[in-house]
């Protein structure tokens, strides 16, 4: 359907003017069925008329979105839009091919049902179907289809949905944006109760206007010697004796005025006296005033165990072992001197953050070994293994460790505590290789494999060098050719493992 009619042309609006006049203009009255499908009033055709084909072309026009004139077989034959980007959209494309190969395939089977609907004497259907756009997505479109002439050709009346899908994606955004602001406030307002709830520290939220009480922890009432239903509600007044009263009041204004009051020392109804510190908060246009309370005999006792806390820290800060303090995944929370000097770093701040197994064990695998132990038996004692320092050096060390899981913050604890002097002192004094398969398993976890093999291979030499040699009734030659080797070769072992006297194997070599 064209909007623009050519000159010379004054009663042309429609490539097929004829089908419109039939159904609309040359037969004098409209068809009832359509008219009244399409708006059952009774008295239209006294106030229409007979429509002339340009008049009921820009009527279909001004009606819809989109317009589309099919024939008996369903080729599109004209089309007429309200966009101004007809061409640019690629809709011109859609004249002379078959209504249904426009559609995706979803839709293909609603434009049939329109098409084989369309001269039913039940009126046309609205049916929602999408077409396909080469530069752009698809396109939804509202189509209600009728029968228009005798010659079967039908005109689709549709209506463009894209605003409508606009305007729901936009509300289901707004949506899901509502619903991620009330998950992160439910998230705060959790974290919020959890910290109240647990904090030691007694604490009461007041209406800063009426001074009653609206929200108290666990910690406050157990000051208060009150349940929490007896304490929110109630005035700040009424929970002090009154000989503080004046005091209490006095002290809410500074806060209210100066926003931050300290300790002023305050009666409790049991005699009990406390320290009582003031803020000011806003929430909304409503101030709120946090009433922080502390007993005196409570104050201390922090005291002096803060006094023990820091008194213990000094003693592992400054004690001659390695002491480390790391999370539940091994990374450094804390260490002493003497860790951070083993680790050839400056300061304790290049150690914090880092992953324990960045100095601890030879392989990775010994460090895994260490922490499947740990978190098995919950403690683990004189564990072998090596530190590793950041500028190359390797010192043997024994580690203790214990896992707290309970508390605030799990976490794990090792004491490092070098050996290398002693494991010298006890290889100076005993020359001796191992004897026994016992020996060689127990120095598991302090040796590496590379040197128990070598050393399991130097004993198994050995035992079979003196097994001979007891056989050959300490015959050299006679040992040698048990074993399969040269003279010589018998000589430069029986050196090596310090076996007989060198004079004798020297006589031996002689004769």
């Amino acid at each position: 359907m064209r909007t623009n009619s050519p000159k010379g042309s004054s009663n042309r609006s429609l490539s097929i003017e004829g089908e419109i006049e039939i159904a609309v203009g040359s037969a004098g009255n409209p068809p009832s069925n359509v008219l009244e499908a399409v708006n059952p009033l009774k008295a239209l055709k006294r106030f229409v008329g007979n429509l002339e084909a340009e008049e009921a072309a820009k009527l279909i026009a001004t009606a819809s979105d989109f317009a589309l004139i099919v024939d008996a077989n369903g080729v599109i034959k004209e089309l007429s839009s309200s966009s101004p980007n007809l061409p640019a959209e690629g809709f011109a494309s859609w004249v002379g091919q078959p209504w249904i190969d426009t559609v995706t395939n979803e839709s293909r089977s609603k434009v049939i049902e329109m098409l084989d609907n369309a001269s039913s004497a039940g009126g046309p259907r609205w049916r929602q179907v999408n077409h396909t756009l080469p530069l752009a997505d698809d396109l939804p479109v509202r189509y209600s289809a009728i029968e228009i002439g005798r010659r079967g050709n039908i005109i689709a009346l549709g209506r463009d949905l894209r605003p409508m899908a606009e305007l729901q994606q936009r509300l289901i955004e707004a949506q899901q944006s509502t619903e991620r602001e009330y998950a992160r406030l439910r998230n705060a307002e959790t974290r919020y109760r959890a910290l109240f709830q647990l904090a030691s520290e007694p604490i009461l939220i007041a209406d800063a206007s009426t001074l009653k009480v609206i929200e108290a922890n666990p910690a406050a009432t157990d000051v208060l010697d009150k349940a929490a239903k007896k304490v929110i509600g109630r005035t700040l007044t009424d929970l002090f004796h009154p000989s503080s009263h004046n005091d209490l009041h006095q002290q809410m204004s500074d806060a209210r005025a100066a926003g931050q009051v300290g300790g002023l020392k305050l009666r409790l109804p049991s005699g009990a006296e406390c320290m009582v510190s003031v803020s000011l908060f806003r929430q909304g246009i409503a101030s709120h005033l946090l009433v922080r309370l502390t007993p005196l005999s409570a104050a201390g006792r922090h005291s002096s165990a803060t006094t023990a806390r820091s008194s213990a820290m000094d003693v592992v800060q400054n004690m001659p072992d390695g002491f480390v303090v790391t999370s539940q995944d091994y990374r450094v929370v804390a260490v002493n001197s003497a860790f951070v000097e083993l680790t050839q770093l400056a300061i304790e701040e290049q150690v914090k953050g880092q992953s324990l197994d960045r100095w601890i064990g030879r392989t990775t695998s010994e460090f895994g070994l260490l922490t499947a132990n740990l978190r098995e038996h919950g403690a683990l004692r004189n564990f072998a293994t090596v530190m590793r320092g950041d500028l190359g050096s390797q010192e043997d060390v024994e580690l203790s460790a214990v896992s707290v899981a309970s508390g605030h913050q799990p976490c794990h604890g090792f004491i490092v505590r070098t050996i290398g002097r002693r494991t010298a002192s006890a290889r100076s004094v005993n020359h001796e290789f191992p004897r026994s398969v016992n020996q060689l398993t127990s120095l598991v976890g302090s040796v590496p494999l590379k040197e128990l093999v070598r050393e399991t291979t130097d004993l198994i030499e050995r035992l079979c060098i003196e097994a001979a040699l007891e056989l050959a009734d300490d015959n050299r030659v006679s040992a040698a050719e048990m074993l399969g080797v040269s003279r010589q070769s018998l000589y430069m072992k029986l050196r090596r493992y310090g076996i007989g006297d060198r004079g004798s194997d020297d006589a031996q070599s002689m004769s």
